[in-house]
């Protein structure tokens, strides 16, 4: 590849990474958008729901609370009205009437992006009950008759009928309250609803016997009948107190019994209000010494309920005002959360630049010595073409134009002609074969060491004696080829220049492993030089920057006239 196409493909990599780091930091936060509590929040509002089963109102508040607070306003609008619907009625069970007016109010803004029209029945019912209970009826009614536009079931309906009903004999106008439920008994719906049907014609039974109808006796009885069926004691109750007042005048006995079965019914439930108004009922239907009996009965459940909703209130009030300090503790962790992920992306961004820097920056090194090593080779073989020309310029070019004057000039059939000519010939072929030598490929495996002695050998002649000593030391095996080839170069630069330069004799040159490394000492007893006259042979630069090229070390020691010596240290 080139350094072009290089250079190129580094914007593709950096933008590659970017896009990376991007495509993380999303990823991060759909994550953290996606978290969310629906288990929790379902686990809490079933802890909620158990807990009002059993009218453990307390911790039943606290559970629905919790769940509200836990909820996304935006995408558990459902669970967050069911929370404050439950919330309502323990709040209107336990008597707080204005607490549990604001509690439903809280949902209308939630109201309003829901289109399941029984979520707004449920908060319409409890402020319509709301209301009956504190007598404010005008608001009752609107209340009730606003769940009675919504789009709910038939069975609903007539349930808010009957509550608008009640709404009016509480008004002591029984015949409007008559003539609203008496349709509602030939409705097919509440007919098939045992629950909805008692509790019907229970009401309707009461406003007929204060109308003067004979059939309001029937209804009620019927009512009692279908309740102690169902084991419906919250019923019972109904059906006792009205039994209780249609009796008071002409059976006062069975009034009080009736009166005292409320009164029963009431304590079992733990219903403080029924217990009060059956107690009014005793004390009317009774003697006067059981009838004070009971008055101070009634005191002292009436001042207990004052405290016992006091308390509950205050209690409520403290449920919310925990859970929203909680809430806040717990938003205040998520934030600092928050700041310790953005604190940890951010030097993870930092650290993703850095190694972006990096990659970036060896990719530069790497194509610049890649470059530079390139430049290097060419100008390597630039050189090596000078040497070679000039090699056969010098050695090759005289020898062959006087051979050919030779050939030219004299008389070639003489047997003394051409045996100088033959031997002239033969001059010139070793020299091209030497040079060929010089510059050919070197064998770096098995046949090695004998290519690098015959190397070495060549040589001798006449006038230098070389000497090899250890060579067969060494286990060459171990030794990388590209070292082998430096070693070679190295030791035939120096025999080159020996030949050329030194005017030498004799040349030792020894072998030895030391310390892990290939140690090679080169000595001859030539003129030898001085180092500024070595600092301009390119041959020995070439020299020099094989051997730093492997990591090897070289050290020259030489003087005019006294010699040239190098060692020379190679790895293993």
């Amino acid at each position: 590849m080139t350094l072009k196409k290089l250079y190129f493909l580094i914007p593709i990599l950096a933008l590659t990474l970017f896009l990376l780091l991007q495509s993380c930091e999303e990823k991060s936060k759909k994550e953290y958008l996606k978290q969310d509590n629906t288990a929790d929040i379902k686990r809490l509002i079933n802890l909620g729901d158990n807990f009002l089963k059993k009218s453990i109102y307390d911790s039943s508040y606290y559970y629905f609370n919790k769940a509200k607070l836990s909820c996304n306003p935006k995408t558990d609008i459902s669970k967050i009205i069911y929370s404050l619907s439950n919330l309502a009625t323990i709040q209107q069970r336990q008597g707080d009437y204005s607490g549990s007016e604001a509690t439903a109010i809280e949902a209308f803004p939630f109201l309003e992006n829901t289109k399941n029209p029984n979520y707004k029945w449920n908060i319409y019912t409890i402020l319509g009950t709301n209301y009956l209970y504190t007598s404010d009826h005008e608001n009752a009614i609107y209340y009730y008759n606003k769940a009675l536009n919504l789009k709910t079931d038939k069975l609903r309906k007539a349930g808010i009928k009957n509550n608008i009903a009640i709404a009016y004999v509480d008004m002591h106008n029984y015949k409007k309250a008559y003539q609203i439920l008496f349709p509602l008994i030939l409705k097919k719906e509440v007919l098939n609803d045992a629950e909805t049907y008692s509790r019907i014609i229970d009401n309707l039974g009461y406003c007929s016997y204060k109308i003067g109808d004979l059939k309001g006796l029937s209804y009620l009885n019927q009512s009692l009948k279908i309740r102690k069926q169902k084991n419906d004691d919250w019923g019972m109750i109904g059906s006792y107190t009205h039994l209780s007042e249609f009796y008071k005048k002409m059976n006062p006995y069975l009034a009080k019994n009736y009166a005292l079965a409320t009164y029963e019914k009431a304590t079992k439930l733990n219903s403080v209000d029924d217990r009060l108004y059956s107690l009014e009922l005793l004390i009317q239907n009774s003697t006067e010494n059981k009838s004070k009996k009971y008055s101070l009965l009634y005191l002292k459940i009436n001042d207990s309920i004052n405290k016992v909703r006091l308390k509950a209130k205050n209690q409520f009030a403290k449920i919310k005002y925990d859970s929203k300090k909680e809430k806040d503790e717990n938003l205040k962790l998520k934030a600092q959360k928050i700041l310790r992920e953005e604190q940890q992306y951010n030097r993870n961004l930092y650290l993703y630049l850095g190694v972006l820097i990096i990659i970036l920056t060896s990719i530069f090194i790497t194509n610049f010595l890649m470059d530079k090593n390139k430049r290097e080779k060419i100008k390597s073989s630039y050189n090596t073409e000078i040497r070679i020309a000039k090699k056969i310029h010098d050695e090759l070019a005289n020898d062959v134009f006087q051979t050919m004057s030779f050939a030219e000039t004299q008389n070639l059939s003489t047997s003394r002609n051409k045996e100088i000519l033959l031997t002239n010939l033969d001059t010139i072929y070793s020299r091209i074969r030497n040079i060929s030598k010089e510059n050919s490929t070197i064998e770096s495996g098995a046949l090695f060491v004998s290519h690098l002695k015959e190397m070495m050998s060549s040589f001798n002649n006449n006038n230098v004696n070389v000497l090899i000593n250890g060579i067969d030391t060494i286990n060459w095996i171990t030794i990388e080829s590209n070292t082998k080839i430096t070693i070679y170069r190295v030791l035939q630069e120096l025999l080159v220049n020996m030949k050329k330069h030194s005017q030498s004799s004799l040349v030792v040159i020894s072998f030895k492993k030391n310390e892990g490394k290939l140690q090679i000492d080169y000595s001859d007893n030539g003129v030898g030089a001085t180092f500024e006259k070595l600092a301009f042979k390119t041959g020995l630069q070439n020299m020099e920057n094989r051997i730093h090229s492997i990591k090897g070390t070289i050290l020259i020691e030489t003087k005019s006239n006294k010699g040239f010596k190098v060692n020379c240290q190679f790895p293993m």
